[in-house]
């Protein structure tokens, strides 16, 4: 078995300390969430075990060839090259046979005519013969398959950010590593994308290390949880759900001795002002108790210092946005065809729908940040709007945080009327008197998102716009953010992707379609994700049977005129049997174990899949054996 050992991880920036003394082991198998506030140094931390010069110090004990495969969040690829070179850009054997496969593929598909191309594509095929290639390159067109990766020979600089995202992915997911460590993986991913992962995930050989703000895919992968907190990481055995309730109990018990230590304390302190006379060795004993309770009480861990939302609203009416006849276009691009809408006091809509069909030009519109082509909404004289964007607004690197929340106003009153300064808020949003006077140019990606939030709430809104909230704030964050909303008396407007942050704010769904096509439910989103899927897959499932019975009409024609096989066709049979003779065992395999009595009902279940699968594969391999022999 093969494990990675981290010891004595630490990194400080200047005068502030990320973590110390990190240690934790990771064992084969093991699928690890890593959790924390914005800004622990998360990111930090999976940089350091793959390039240990980011860190100040670090112990790492792993077998000589051991393989770490990393994405990042912000992948790095080469503009320049192909899809298909990126993808295949490790430096296995079998990887460069593949790539230089697939490349004379293409060329040979484009110009087969061609005898140098001929021969190389022909001597390219008995060179993935004799390395037995051809299930690894299956594989690997499988999960880019799944990704939706499909234009093998694009640029990657052709592709959206999206779509070079999920190119990183497939790279760090063929490189058959012993880690994986992936950082924010589902982003990009729609929810077909994200199911497929975390089958793929949880059924990974090696080990994965990964953080994510994706709660349903981290309770459906994970089976540890690292959480970095006070400077250093807490492990948690099992997945979030049984995180959650660990560490529920662990509050509930720390509370509890923090109780008995502070009532200690306070009898050991009467006892050292009531200046008892002729204090000898047994009194010692207790001044050195006295000294011990006043430490531990002092330096007590910052996770006590719950972080919560707590800022009254202004008062709303009843009528929010009235939107009538709104039209708008860009480019070719329609957003809004005639549509007209009413939002009311109360509402929570979660807006959702395909990249590009205008979900953020609509909030833009809303806020009157952008003319609608025809049409008007009417805005209510009470609402007090709180626009919460993709982009950080108006915060000057070079000004201190504290400074920054005091110029947006001096503080803001909570539910009970109580008025509290911006340090105040601060401080309850887990910003440190050490953090408040650092230049906001210091803070993560995370902890800005954190600070331009606490900023728009500052301002007492009573209707609030969101635009993908989740995305950059971390799940400690996101949770007290759903806790504030849900007894939040305004409306709330959320364009968002994030299954369980909508599927615990949104009453109803405004869903983009693209186009100006967009349509109301009342499904949850998770609801709705699952019955579209439904859909798609009877949809497509439709068309592959077409395809099929056309396909078909087309051989028997041919078949009536073909004579023999071409040398391409002649290979393709000779390899056919083969396959065919190891499926047939795989097969046999696959129903010894279902008959086995001593398996599982998971095991069962995951068996009877493997096995639907290579006979759906067998008798397609027949099929086509059977067709070419006709010609032989």
């Amino acid at each position: 078995m093969k494990t990675l050992n981290i010891s004595n991880a630490s990194k400080t920036f200047g005068e502030r300390t990320l973590f110390t003394d990190v240690t934790f082991t990771i064992n084969e198998g093991d699928r690890i969430g890593l959790l924390g506030l914005n800004g622990t140094g998360k990111t930090t931390l999976l940089d350091g075990i793959v390039n240990n010069n980011d860190l100040n110090t670090i112990n790492i004990e792993k077998p000589k060839d051991y393989k770490i495969s990393y994405l990042k969040q912000q992948p790095e690829l080469d503009e320049s090259s192909s899809v298909i070179d990126a993808v295949f850009n490790g430096s296995g054997e079998k990887f460069q046979l593949i790539r230089q496969y697939e490349n004379s593929l293409a060329r040979f598909s484009a110009n087969s005519t061609d005898q140098k191309i001929q021969n190389e594509f022909f001597k390219l095929q008995e060179k993935m013969n004799a390395a037995e290639a051809w299930q690894m390159e299956s594989d690997v067109k499988s999960i880019l398959n799944k990704l939706g990766i499909t234009e093998l020979d694009k640029k990657i600089s052709e592709l959206s950010g999206g779509q070079q995202r999920r190119v990183a992915l497939a790279q760090t997911l063929i490189s058959e590593a012993d880690l994986l460590i992936l950082d924010e993986p589902t982003n990009h991913l729609d929810y077909e994308a994200i199911d497929w992962l975390q089958t793929y995930l949880s059924k990974y050989k090696g080990s994965v290390l990964f953080v994510t703000h994706d709660r349903y895919f981290l309770n459906e992968v994970a089976t540890r949880i690292f959480e970095l907190e006070n400077r250093n990481v807490t492990e948690y055995d099992g997945n979030y759900e049984k995180y959650l309730q660990q560490k529920a109990d662990n509050e509930e018990i720390y509370a509890s001795e923090q109780h008995h230590k502070t009532q200690l304390y306070k009898q050991e302190l009467n006892w050292m002002r009531a200046g008892v006379k002729a204090r000898g060795t047994k009194q010692q004993a207790r001044k050195d108790r006295f000294t011990d309770l006043k430490e531990d009480l002092q330096n007590k861990p910052d996770v006590q210092k719950e972080m919560s939302i707590d800022i009254a609203q202004q008062r709303l009416g009843n009528d929010v946005f009235d939107i009538k006849d709104a039209t708008l276009k860009f480019d070719k691009q329609v957003i809004l065809n005639d549509f007209s809408y009413l939002v009311s006091r109360g509402d929570r809509i979660g807006i959702t729908g395909a990249n590009g069909s205008g979900k953020t030009t609509f909030l833009n519109t809303i806020a009157h940040q952008l003319p609608l082509d025809s049409g008007e909404i009417k805005t209510g004289q009470t609402v007090r709007l709180g626009y919460y964007t993709q982009q950080t607004r108006n915060m000057d690197p070079d000004k201190r945080v504290i400074r920054y929340l005091e110029s947006i106003g001096q503080g803001a009153r909570n539910n009970d009327g109580t008025q509290m300064s911006a340090s105040q808020m601060l401080d309850t949003f887990k910003f440190d008197h050490q953090m408040q006077g650092a230049f906001i140019r210091e803070l993560s990606g995370g902890e800005k998102r954190r600070l331009y939030l606490l900023a728009i709430l500052m301002d007492q809104p009573n209707v609030l716009l969101l635009d993908e909230p989740t995305n950059n704030l971390d799940i400690e964050t996101l949770t007290i953010l759903e806790s504030y909303l849900d007894s939040f008396k305004g409306t709330v407007l959320a364009v968002s992707h994030d299954r369980y942050f909508l599927d615990k704010v949104a009453a109803k769904l405004l869903i983009f379609e693209g186009q100006g096509q967009i349509t109301e439910s009342y499904d949850s989103y998770s609801g709705y994700l699952k019955r579209a899927t439904e859909k798609k897959q009877a949809q497509h499932h439709e068309v592959k049977a077409q395809k099929h019975e056309e396909v078909k009409e087309k051989s028997e024609q041919k078949s009536q005129t073909k004579q023999k096989l071409t040398y391409a066709e002649q290979m393709e049979f000779d390899k056919l049997e083969p396959k065919i003779e190891k499926l047939d065992d795989e097969l046999a395999e696959l129903k010894k174990e279902l008959n086995d009595s001593s398996n599982d009902y998971e095991k069962l279940m995951d068996f009877q899949k493997q096995l639907d699968e290579k006979t759906a594969e067998s008798d397609k391999l027949m099929d086509r054996w059977e067709y070419l022999g006709q010609f032989i």
